[in-house]
C-alpha cells in the first residue's frame, strides 16, 4: 500500500507532522507549506487546493480550516481525513459552545459566564477574586486569553474584545471564567469517533516572557513528558475529562474523528478543563511526535476510518522546543529580518545530535540563499535525547547558533522538568 499523506497548513505543527510522517517512510505533500519544509528536499511543497490533491490520507493542521468544514468537504470527496468535521470543531470555534457542552456532561471545569455586553462584563467581573480570565469565544490565534490580577485591566480588556477594537468579530462574544490555579497540562488524544487514545503528557509555556511574565502567545516552547504523571494519571485524566466529552459530541450526533487536545489545569481539587482544542498543539507537536515509535501513518489512518486498533507506542526518552520569536511579537510582530546560522537545508550549519530545527514562519529572500523572518513564531529548536537536562541543554545550544535582529525567546522552557520538579 502507498503511504501518501497531504497535510493542510503552513506553520511548526505542519513542519512537524511532515518531518515526523516522512521519517517513517511516508510520500509527504504539504499545502500550502513553507520554504522551510521545503528546504530540505524531503517534502513536496504546493499551492494547490488540497481538494486537488490525491493521496492515502490528508490531514488538516490548522483550527481555522477545521472550523471552516474542510473536513467536511473533503470527505464528501471520498477522501480519508484526520480532522473533525465543522461540527465537532465548534468545540474550539466558540469558547461558549465547548463551556455549555462541559457543563452539561458535568465535566470538571472552571465557572463561567457567557457575555456580550459591556456593562455586563464588568458586573460578572466586579463580583469575581483574581486572577480574572476573559476570552474571546471566537478563534483569536492563541492570543484571546487575559489573565490578570488587576480589576481595571480585566474590565478594559473585556471592553476592547466587545467592542470589536480587538480580534474583530472574534470577540463579539466573551466568556468570563474563574480563575483556577495549578500547574497546566497538554493532553492530546486521537480519537475515531468512538474511543480516544493518549499521546504523551506535555506542557507549553504560552506566556512571552521568562517566568509566565508578559502577554499570551501561541505558544512559547514546550517539554514532554511531564514529571509525576504516570500512566495511571494519564488514565485518570482521560476518564475524566477527554472520554466524556468524545461520549458528549456523540450524544449529539457528531462523529468526530481527529486529534482532541485537553489543555487541562491540575488544581488542588482536581484537574479542570481550561481549554479544548481540535488539532495538535502548537508548539506541543513538535515535542509529541519524536517521542512516538507507533507507525504514525496506521496511527492516523485508523483514526480517520474510525477503527482505531491501539493507542500510540511511546519512548522513554524527553523531548524539549524552544520557539525563537520576532520582534514585536505577540503584538505585532516585525517580518524580514535575515537569519543565521541556517544552512541551505534549513537546519543548524552546526549539527547537534537530536536537534531539529522547525520552521514555523519563514520564507526564502529572492536568491533563495537565506531564510528571512515571515510570522510572529519564526522557529523552533527542538532536541531528543536519553534524559529531560540533556534534551534542554542541546535545545538551548541549538537555539545559540541562530540569530535575526530582534529575536526574542523562554530562557527557562523545561528549567523545572530538567531539574526533575513538577511544574
Amino acid at each position: 500500500m502507498s503511504r501518501r499523506v497531504v497535510i493542510v497548513g503552513s506553520g511548526g505543527r505542519e513542519h512537524a507532522l511532515a518531518l515526523a510522517l516522512r521519517a517513517q517512510g511516508c510520500d509527504v505533500t504539504v499545502t500550502p507549506g513553507s520554504a522551510g519544509m521545503a528546504a530540505s528536499g524531503q517534502v513536496t511543497i504546493t499551492n494547490a487546493s488540497a481538494q486537488d490533491l490525491e493521496a492515502d490520507l490528508f490531514i488538516i493542521g490548522p483550527e481555522a480550516p477545521l472550523v471552516a468544514g474542510e473536513a467536511d468537504g473533503l470527505r464528501a470527496q471520498g477522501k480519508l481525513v484526520l480532522g473533525p468535521g465543522a461540527d465537532g470543531a465548534q468545540l474550539e470555534g466558540s469558547k461558549a459552545f465547548m463551556k455549555d457542552l462541559l457543563a452539561e456532561a458535568s465535566i470538571p471545569t472552571a465557572r463561567y459566564w457567557t457575555v456580550e455586553d459591556e456593562g455586563a462584563a464588568a458586573k460578572v467581573l466586579a463580583g469575581l477574586t483574581p486572577p480574572y480570565v476573559i476570552k474571546t469565544d471566537g478563534l483569536a490565534a492563541g492570543k484571546g486569553v487575559l489573565v490578570t490580577d488587576d480589576l481595571e485591566e480585566a474590565i478594559r480588556d473585556a471592553s476592547d474584545k466587545l467592542s470589536g477594537r480587538c480580534f474583530d468579530g472574534a470577540g463579539s462574544r466573551i466568556v468570563i471564567e474563574e480563575g483556577l490555579l495549578g500547574p497546566e497540562c497538554s493532553l492530546i488524544a486521537l480519537c475515531d469517533g468512538k474511543t480516544a487514545v493518549a499521546f504523551s503528557t506535555a506542557q507549553d509555556f504560552k506566556r512571552a516572557f521568562d517566568h509566565d511574565a508578559g502577554p499570551n502567545t501561541g505558544g512559547m516552547g514546550a517539554y514532554a513528558p511531564m514529571p509525576g504523571l504516570n500512566e495511571a494519571h494519564v488514565a485518570a485524566l482521560m476518564a475524566s475529562c477527554v472520554q466524556p466529552t468524545l461520549d458528549a459530541l456523540i450524544a449529539r450526533g457528531i462523529d468526530y474523528r481527529g486529534l482532541l487536545y485537553a489543555g487541562l489545569m491540575l488544581t488542588d481539587s482536581g484537574p479542570k478543563v481550561i481549554e479544548f482544542n481540535v488539532r495538535f498543539g502548537d508548539p506541543e507537536t513538535q515535542v509529541l511526535l519524536p517521542l512516538v515509535e507507533s507507525d504514525l501513518f496506521e496511527l492516523f489512518c485508523q483514526a480517520a476510518a474510525g477503527a482505531l486498533a491501539g493507542a500510540p507506542r511511546t519512548s522513554s526518552k524527553s523531548c524539549v522546543t524552544v520557539v525563537l520569536a520576532a520582534q514585536g511579537y505577540p503584538e505585532h510582530p516585525v517580518k524580514g529580518a535575515r537569519i543565521s546560522g541556517l544552512g541551505s537545508d534549513g537546519q543548524l550549519i552546526e549539527a547537534i545530535e537530536g536537534v531539529r530545527v522547525i520552521h514555523a514562519g519563514t520564507i526564502r529572500n529572492d536568491d533563495n540563499d537565506a531564510f528571512l523572518v515571515n510570522g510572529g513564531r519564526v522557529l523552533c529548536v527542538t532536541a531528543i535525547a536519553d534524559h529531560m537536562a540533556v534534551a534542554r541543554e542541546h535545545a538551548y545550544r541549538g537555539v545559540a547558533q541562530i540569530n535575526f535582529e530582534g529575536m526574542h525567546y523562554r530562557s527557562d522552557i523545561a528549567a523545572k522538568a530538567a531539574e526533575g520538579r513538577n511544574p
